[in-house]
């Protein structure tokens, strides 16, 4: 998976992911349109190129961190995802 940071604009959002998996397509979608519209700049990171991250998060992704806390997984509750980027 890809992520497309806003343009120059460093990534506060960070998108904890795996391959092969639908919940995190459709995160990435909706973080992807979300951060864009907000001009948040965001990345993703595969959780099994990383021990630690695999071992942490195992199968509790997708996992969106803000700021490096992590603000929700599994799915991207829109509003709360907005009202929490609106404060940064």
């Amino acid at each position: 998976m890809t992520a497309r940071p806003a343009a120059s604009v460093p990534p506060r959002v960070t998108l904890l992911t795996r391959r092969h998996c639908s919940l995190c397509d459709t995160a990435a979608n909706a973080v992807r349109r979300i951060c864009g519209e907000l001009d948040v700049g965001w990345t993703s990171h595969d959780v099994d190129t990383d021990p630690e991250l695999r071992a942490e998060y195992g199968d509790r992704v997708p996992v969106i961190l803000i700021d490096g806390r992590e603000h929700g997984y599994w799915r991207v509750e829109e509003d709360r995802f907005r009202a929490a980027l609106a404060q940064l």
